[in-house]
């Protein structure tokens, strides 16, 4: 049987609850996040997550790094429970670069289902460790910004962090 456990970090987005089933990262949530899973399924409380080497310690520090625009992708071990369709959609969101922004149809396309734009964007919106795997790169047929689980000025904030980061690395 697995075990869950969360905690919660500050960051500059509003305190992110992490969750962790068996020492891999589950869940990323931000406060008022549409479909953010009730608080009892995310198990006991973690009092020390920055023990060395811990998913929880390794996953601030990650986070800190991309914050600062000193990080551009995560090396953390994933536990993502979700539908074959949604892993699917979930892994590709990993192969969007830093920096860029892809449609919803062009993610179904890549994806071999290019049919399926609604359908990855419902998965999208599912993703269970948002910021981590990269679903606010994913934007409307005409480029607008469209749904996030973690809202729209979240969204635009990330892509202009992200922005910002990929600028800076040009320049030097």
């Amino acid at each position: 049987m697995s075990h869950r456990s969360h905690t919660v970090i500050d960051s500059p987005y509003g305190p992110l609850t992490l969750v962790a089933t068996d020492d891999r990262l589950s869940g990323l949530y931000m406060e008022e996040q549409r479909h953010r899973p009730p608080q009892e399924t995310f198990g006991d409380y973690d009092p020390q997550p920055h023990a060395p080497g811990s998913v929880f310690a390794r996953t601030r520090e990650q986070l800190e790094e991309y914050f600062a625009g000193a990080r551009t992708a995560f090396d953390l071990p994933l536990a993502l429970a979700g539908t074959a369709f949604q892993r699917t959609v979930w892994q590709a969101l990993q192969e969007i670069p830093y920096g860029e922004t892809v449609t919803y149809g062009l993610l179904a396309a890549r994806i071999g289902r290019p049919s399926a734009s609604r359908a990855v964007g419902l998965a999208n919106g599912r993703n269970p460790v948002g910021i981590i795997v990269p679903c606010h790169r994913v934007v409307g047929a005409n480029g607008a910004l469209t749904g996030y689980g973690g809202g729209l000025p979240r969204k635009q904030r990330l892509l202009a962090c992200e922005r910002a980061g990929r600028a800076h690395d040009q320049a030097s």
